[in-house]
């Protein structure tokens, strides 16, 4: 009787079923927004329009990282930390990169940029994904995928820093693709284990 009434006074709050769903699907469009964002971005970075793109790109990958902070940060805080670095990092490198590539003429500044910005998601990348892993919130081998993803993308990008050859493109393959199937995945289902999220989001 007594275990019935404790359990019966003590229900799960609001924020555990609802935040994760709103902010799973939030992340997942931007996960998909920075494709264009970036890429249309860069292609026409010489037009205001270009430059305001991959600003307001760097503005959703910083959300984007609050929200992975938010999600782990209950289970393991650094790792959400490091995420959360790893992704202002990104979105610094990123748009600096490109404004001094247009704005201060530095040449190939564009491209650094992007290079140690990759390398930057990635090492705050796997660990976030792996953590994902671990407590089931998202499939287990998406994770997989997303670790192995960034960890490819990071050894291009690394690659073509240090020889100068054009390897992004292709070590950059199996992280796109992933980033896809994540992106739509968490528009239609958020994340998986809400309540994990939901602790997290309640206790702070």
């Amino acid at each position: 009787m007594t275990a019935s009434i404790t359990h019966t006074t003590h229900p799960p709050g609001p924020a555990a079923s609802d935040a994760p769903q709103w902010e799973g699907c939030t992340f997942g469009a931007i996960v998909l927004a920075a494709f264009a964002l970036y890429g249309i971005g860069s292609a026409i970075a010489d037009q205001p329009i270009g430059l305001t793109l991959v600003v307001l790109n760097s503005t959703a990958v910083t959300a984007a990282g609050w929200i992975g902070f938010r999600l782990v940060r209950s289970v393991d805080r650094s790792v959400g930390l490091s995420y959360l670095v790893a992704r202002l990092a990104e979105a610094t490198l990123l748009a600096g990169g490109m404004l001094r590539a247009e704005l201060a003429d530095v040449g190939g500044a564009d491209t650094t940029g992007y290079l140690v910005g990759m390398i930057a998601l990635s090492i705050g990348s796997v660990p976030f994904f792996k953590t994902l892993r671990r407590h089931r919130l998202i499939p287990q081998s998406l994770a997989t995928c997303g670790a192995y993803g960034y960890a490819t993308l990071a050894t291009g990008a690394l690659l073509e820093l240090t020889t100068g050859r054009p390897l992004t493109v292709i070590f950059a393959e199996p992280g796109g693709l992933f980033e896809l199937a994540l992106g739509l995945r968490m528009i239609w289902l958020g994340f998986d284990n809400r309540t994990t999220f939901g602790a997290s989001s309640v206790s702070r």
